[in-house]
């Protein structure tokens, strides 16, 4: 095998992927109200929220450890690609680059290249699977691994909440204004500046504040007809059905793709939360 690619459990990645040798996917710990669960391909999501709209105390996670990192990096494969969530919201990253500089002094001709995706969920998805599909069309490491940062620099993340107390509670919020009109029902629009999470627009009630989730896609996406969307939801594929729809009555956009959110992902967007990177 000439090539892996390690991603962290903030990642959803495509059915037919999951249980490609390629891939492999490192969990982290949740906990909830003392129950503390793996995020891994046996958690069975509708549980975990159904744990977390119980519970009194805020959810929280727990970032993989280096070694958890080098015992993947130790493999046959030449080039290996590791894609993490924003260092901005996990020390996931830092993590990762711990284990690949121990992993590097016993094994230097190892090529290991560690990305900040900047993003979180699909982002590191988009990421993923342009390595996968550079590593195919047999560019070098080098090359994939310039593309790859140069993506993430480009790509945009924007996501609705119905619920932002988990982030809020955890500290992610700090550039996000306080919401003290919550009896309006306001819903904020967010998205990512460098990894941090930022509010880009708002609506009053989640259908007003898709549509405007959609225009600033269409506004911010550039030429989407060249490029791939991809939207994961928390429980709620018809909402992520129905932003696929205004999208694509807007732009014709032939690359949608939809996924539902893994453990992590889903304890931080909480039921009914959508998230679109292109």
């Amino acid at each position: 095998m000439k090539y892996k690619i390690i991603v962290d459990s903030s990642c959803e990645l495509p059915e037919k992927y999951v249980e490609d040798t390629h891939f492999c996917s490192i969990p982290f710990g949740l906990e909830i109200d003392g129950t503390h669960l793996t995020d891994d391909k046996s958690l069975d999501v509708e549980h975990l929220l159904h744990l977390i709209a119980a519970s009194p105390q805020c959810p929280k996670s727990s970032c993989p450890s280096p070694q958890l990192f080098m015992e993947h990096m130790d493999c046959e494969a030449e080039h290996i690609y590791i894609v993490t969530i924003s260092s901005q919201l996990s020390g996931c990253y830092n993590s990762a680059v711990l284990a690949k500089n121990m992993f590097s002094e016993k094994n230097p001709d190892k090529k290991i290249v560690v990305i900040d995706s900047q993003s979180a969920s699909c982002g590191e998805t988009q990421i993923a699977l342009l390595a996968r599909d550079l590593e195919e069309a047999g560019k070098s490491f080098e090359e994939i691994s310039e593309a790859l940062i140069e993506y993430r620099d480009r790509m945009q993340t924007s996501f609705v909440l119905d619920n932002i107390e988990t982030l809020r509670k955890n500290g992610r919020l700090s550039r996000v204004k306080a919401l003290v009109a919550t009896s309006l029902n306001i819903k904020p629009v967010l998205g990512a500046d460098k990894g941090t999470i930022v509010q880009i627009g708002q609506g009053i009630g989640i259908k007003k504040a898709l549509s405007k989730l959609v225009d600033v896609i269409i506004k911010n996406g550039g030429d989407l007809e060249k490029k791939r969307i991809i939207i994961t939801h928390c429980n709620n594929l018809k909402r992520a059905e129905d932003v696929k729809k205004m999208i694509q009555e807007k732009v014709n956009v032939p690359n949608i793709m939809i996924m539902a959110t893994r453990g992590l992902s889903s304890l931080y967007a909480n039921d009914g939360g959508v998230i679109v990177t292109y």
